[in-house]
């Protein structure tokens, strides 16, 4: 029974890992599109990608929280160093997450015709959050999906 449960937990793991890189691969390609789109210019019609990027960016963050931290707080994972780990990076992932709800707040609160001026600085703040947010995931699932 015990093995069983070993490998239902690492099954778990890895098809969180999965659902974790998809979603941020897509959050990224996203991001790429809404840069590649500058300079902006008033007529181009951004807020139907921003707003469906703004969505991703939330779903894929809530993924992250509810789905791995949820795993890990849960007593889904036993390893000490993973848990050690977890409990490292938590703060940095904690800021990058403000900073990803900040981005969030800031460009759904933004008019239309206004997104052209404020995305472009924004982008570039949560591109740097979004690289140091990658960095930690890949340090926390690779010691999870060992």
């Amino acid at each position: 029974m015990n093995n069983q449960n070993f490998c239902e937990r690492r099954l778990h793991t890895h098809k969180l890992a999965r659902e974790l890189f998809l979603k941020r691969e897509h959050v990224r390609d996203l991001r790429e599109q809404l840069v590649s789109l500058q300079p902006y210019r008033p007529e181009q019609r951004l807020e139907p990608l921003v707003r469906h990027f703004c969505q991703e960016l939330i779903d894929y963050i809530s993924l992250e929280h509810f789905g791995i931290f949820h795993h890990l707080l849960n007593g889904h994972e036993n390893r000490s160093e993973i848990l050690a780990l977890a409990e490292e990076i938590f703060p940095q992932m904690i800021e990058t997450t403000d900073t990803v709800l900040d981005f969030n707040d800031k460009i759904v609160a933004t008019p239309s015709e206004s997104l052209d001026l404020a995305l472009p600085d924004e982008l570039l703040i949560l591109g740097d959050a979004l690289a140091l947010r990658d960095e930690l995931e890949d340090r926390l699932i690779e010691g999870m999906t060992e």
